[in-house]
């Protein structure tokens, strides 16, 4: 990790306050873009790390639909200039559920009918308010053999378009809008905190933590990036499996994560995250969903072992409510071996991105693309860039902790 440095702050007085969360009286909303952006960070603190001690949480949850209510609006917007999506055109896209809210309020916005191709997995709540809002929604039965439920999607996603004319698809995966879309939610982190050392983000299409983290490393060149995954997800490295989780991980590879710009990335497993949402819920109010949880967990872990003075912001993509159903239920987390004893206070290790599979909370500090293979060998195998980053990578980490 990027040795953190005593930097002098510019904070203003509220945000420099880590018993105070940065709240700024806002100007009233024109029309339901203004709802979008400028989210408060709020500094958490006891269970997650020591008193004295936390790190700089932004609230993401309190946009209408959460954290792609940005992509959504940021998409459809460039690609109505470009003439990619014509007056009228309908908007067919994949999703987990939160992009879909960011779609359907595009569409609500700009006169698009809107059709969300999604999954069984798709809690019932989120399938009646994208309804609410308009939206068409599509389901999947089947996974793709390799691919997995995402894969399976993008199949519908593109026979959708075909029956459709004029119709459009943000491909969030791929769409370098999606990235772009995130331009002011840096710009918010660096007025709110007025310096940062460490970024937390959890990591499924690649779209904010390569936006943000873009931005924020001009101001901040030592600025160091931790990604947070889920177990089961193939988008660093590891193999692709059935996962509960929804929100961050991937069966596919998306080309819009920015592996160059991490410098360690951590995988939590369903029960730590939800642990770590409930500690959130009980302890400071503002709480979320799978990726909250598991983004905390890591955020706290950073402000327990890094200096004291290294200000760690972790972006929290959406509010609990969606939730009520599964991190929240105590019958729905007992049937799937959720409720277990809280997490280790200390991540496993391991020095290459495919080592093992991992199955519980672990971190790795070499982090390449998982795609790029390194040339073969005189033994004919094919080794993975990962394989070949193996030298210094975890271990000089671990010294600069």
């Amino acid at each position: 990790m990027r040795p953190v440095t005593s930097t002098p702050r510019t904070a203003n007085l509220h945000s420099a306050n880590p018993r105070t969360s940065t709240l700024h009286a806002a100007a009233p909303a024109q029309g339901l873009p203004g709802l979008v952006g400028n989210t408060p960070v709020l500094h958490v603190s006891e269970p997650l790390a020591a008193a004295g001690r936390g790190f700089w949480a932004k609230l993401e949850g309190f946009n209408p639909g959460g954290i792609k209510d940005r992509p959504g609006l940021h998409m459809v917007e460039r690609a109505r200039a470009r003439g990619d999506l014509r007056p009228g055109g309908r908007i067919i896209e994949s999703t987990s559920g939160t992009l879909g809210l960011g779609l359907a309020l595009a569409g609500m916005v700009h006169g698009h009918p809107v059709t969300l191709v999604t999954d069984p997995g798709l809690e019932r709540s989120m399938t009646q308010l994208l309804t609410a809002y308009g939206a068409r929604v599509n389901v999947v039965s089947e996974p793709h053999p390799t691919g997995g439920w995402q894969q399976a999607r993008r199949d519908r996603v593109a026979q959708l378009l075909t029956r459709h004319s004029d119709s459009w698809c943000p491909d969030q995966y791929n769409n370098p809008d999606n990235t772009t879309a995130y331009t002011p939610l840096a710009l918010e982190l660096a007025a709110q905190l007025g310096h940062i050392d460490v970024l937390v983000c959890s990591v499924g299409t690649g779209g904010h933590s390569a936006g943000v983290s873009r931005v924020l490393r001009q101001l901040y060149p030592g600025l160091t990036l931790v990604g947070v995954d889920t177990v089961g997800s193939t988008i660093f490295g590891q193999p692709a499996r059935p996962r509960l989780m929804r929100g961050l991980g991937s069966s596919i590879h998306p080309r819009n994560v920015a592996y160059d710009n991490f410098d360690e990335v951590h995988w939590v497993a369903p029960s730590e995250a939800v642990w770590t949402c409930r500690q959130l819920a009980a302890s400071h109010y503002a709480t979320g969903g799978w990726s909250v949880g598991a983004v905390a967990l890591v955020a706290g872990w950073l402000a327990r072992t890094l200096p004291a003075d290294a200000r760690i912001a972790a972006i929290f993509p959406d509010g609990p409510q969606r939730y009520l159903g599964t991190v929240y239920d105590d019958d729905y987390c007992a049937a799937h071996g959720l409720l277990e004893s809280p997490p280790a206070p200390e991540p496993d290790v391991i020095g290459r991105l495919d080592e093992k599979e991992v199955t519980r909370w672990t971190r790795c500090g070499a982090v390449v693309d998982p795609l790029a293979v390194a040339e073969v060998p005189e033994d004919g195998k094919h080794e993975t860039a990962a394989a070949a980053a193996v030298a210094g990578g975890t271990e000089e980490r671990e010294e600069d902790r």
